[in-house]
């Protein structure tokens, strides 16, 4: 079996106010003439589908006819839900589309049912929010390593009934994996971790929900996203993994996506920047600038764009001035929402909150993220009864 490792295509998503279904249009076609110059046999989508759980009808327009363009080419295409889909959208008539090559798994019915591919059983995983996956599962620890573990389980006695070549689609973050900016968080307090080995026994683990490419091990992957979402990703390589299960072994090699405008980040004075030969190939790259003048230039933006005309954020750091107060939101804005909230209290109470109120917390701010993450139907696992009847 040659198949494709992909995930978190976010389509529908913007990058700083400015649209990437054009992008991401030009990935599709890449991914697309891979599948025929390579003769893959399946394409994987680890989750992360779309953006929003409410996609618009041009996002829906471009998946359609990149399932149909992938299909047309003869591979087999499994597609999981993430975090960020509809669970009940993104599985609308997935037993009808799997008999033309297309599998969506977004049900906990299907946790432990594979999707042939040749003699390959590919185990899809959709991604599993704790608090609503942990009872169907029969698991009573409510956290991602609980309701994976529990789903492993179902995983595992299929492949010691079945025997031969195994695959895992999922969509978590695993330990060791290396986080980005644009990643949303799954859960509160560090419960949201699950350690490789939950994965052992498997030929490889295609995962999803971090945008980096990277390997956690020799056969468990993410495949991160094919664009960039944001400026934290500027030094990373954009792709997919190409995979082979032969009878050697496994085989993976990366597959790098078109760059349809790349990212730079730049730090300094205003006029170095505006006059350094160095930074030409930022002219025409997406643009981070950070100003390090000891007072704020006039009309800082506009003379930038003069040079970099495709400057999206901008930002001050001076040098050489006097230290600025920044705001409670700047002072809170890379703390875990648990730590903001305890510190508050220890604010307005003068002490530091206590284990059990910590525990509290963190269980009233891990109900907010969820009943958030179940607008729309956003992340939530369903019964493929309540998806037909929802449907």
């Amino acid at each position: 079996m040659r198949f494709l490792h992909t995930s978190d295509w976010h389509l529908g998503r913007s990058f700083h106010q400015v649209g990437l279904l054009d992008a991401q249009a030009q990935f599709v076609d890449h991914l697309v003439e891979t599948v025929r110059t390579e003769s893959v046999d399946a394409v994987l989508v680890s989750g992360d589908v779309y953006d929003r759980a409410m996609p618009a009808p041009d996002t829906v327009q471009l998946l359609s006819e990149a399932v149909t363009r992938l299909v047309a080419e003869g591979a087999t295409v499994v597609l999981s839900s993430g975090n960020h889909d509809s669970a009940i959208r993104l599985g609308f008539a997935s037993e009808l589309l799997a008999r033309t090559g297309l599998h969506i798994r977004s049900s906990l019915d299907s946790v432990g049912t594979p999707v042939m591919v040749g003699d390959v059983a590919v185990h899809a995983l959709p991604y599993l929010e704790p608090s609503v996956a942990a009872g169907p599962l029969g698991t009573t620890e409510r956290t991602h390593a609980g309701v994976l573990g529990a789903a492993m389980a179902r995983v595992n006695a299929d492949r010691l009934t079945r025997g031969g070549r195994s695959v895992v689609m999922g969509h978590a973050f695993v330990t060791g994996g290396a986080t980005s900016d644009s990643e949303r968080d799954i859960a509160v307090g560090g419960v949201g971790a699950v350690h490789p080995r939950t994965f052992a026994g498997h030929d490889y683990v295609a995962l999803g929900h971090l945008h980096g490419r990277q390997r956690v091990s020799d056969t468990v992957r993410y495949s991160g996203s094919p664009i960039a979402l944001s400026f934290s990703e500027h030094r990373q390589t954009k792709g997919s993994w190409l995979v082979d299960l032969d009878d050697t072994g496994v085989h993976v090699e990366p597959v790098d996506a078109p760059v349809a405008r790349p990212l730079a980040v730049l730090r300094g004075d205003l006029e170095t920047l505006l006059t350094d030969p160095a930074h030409e190939p930022a002219e025409r790259a997406w643009c981070q600038v950070t100003l390090t003048d000891a007072a704020r230039p006039p009309g800082a933006m506009e003379r930038l764009r003069r040079r970099f005309p495709h400057t999206l954020v901008l930002q001050f750091d001076p040098q050489g001035a006097p230290v600025p107060v920044r705001s409670y939101a700047q002072r809170a804005q890379q703390q875990d929402p648990l730590d903001v909230c305890c510190t508050f209290l220890d604010h307005v109470r003068g002490h530091a909150a206590s284990d059990e109120e910590r525990d509290v917390v963190a269980r009233a701010v891990e109900a907010v993220r969820v009943e958030r993450a179940g607008h729309d139907d956003e992340g939530q696992l369903t019964s493929a009864r309540r998806q037909e009847g929802a449907a």
